[in-house]
């Protein structure tokens, strides 16, 4: 098996404020339980921060990766070779695929937190969807990667 010359992988890691909403969450439990005595108040802390920390956790996990000769992103492996051109978004380019230009077909691994994204095109006739959507912090190495992999996968 042939490496991609760039390798890539990103976790959609959850900022930093999300561990402070969760404490935060916790709180709100341990408030609720507060007439019920300390225990429960206790139990409604580590309980509700500990299932908030869970869930931005979970979210925050999912990965982009060009892996070989195969883009994954999240639960999708596309390869390489039905991709198309990549169109690096910036903030405001990324907010506007995201709402009025969006296409309802398209795959979308987004991330609100995460400003920018790359638009990369499926050219495969038999794929109905027209692009991938990838929230990204890094979209300029993302883009260069699925080149790189295009081209180490054209050559061999």
């Amino acid at each position: 098996m042939q490496l991609a010359a760039t390798p890539y992988e990103e976790r959609l890691t959850a900022p930093r404020s999300w561990w402070l909403i969760s404490f935060l969450v916790g709180v709100s439990f341990a408030l609720i339980l507060l007439p019920f005595g300390t225990l429960p108040l206790l139990g409604g802390l580590v309980g509700g921060t500990a299932v908030a920390a869970v869930m931005a956790s979970a979210y925050g996990s999912q990965r982009i990766r060009v892996v070989g000769d195969a883009l994954i992103a999240g639960e999708a492996k596309i390869p390489v070779s039905a991709l198309g051109a990549a169109e690096v978004l910036d903030a405001e380019e990324a907010r506007a695929w995201r709402t009025y230009k969006a296409d309802t077909r398209a795959f979308l691994l987004l991330r609100a937190y995460i400003p920018t994204a790359l638009r990369v095109e499926v050219t495969d006739p038999e794929d109905p969807t027209p692009y991938l959507y990838l929230s990204t912090r890094e979209p300029e190495r993302l883009a260069a990667a699925i080149e790189a992999a295009k081209d180490t996968s054209a050559a061999a």
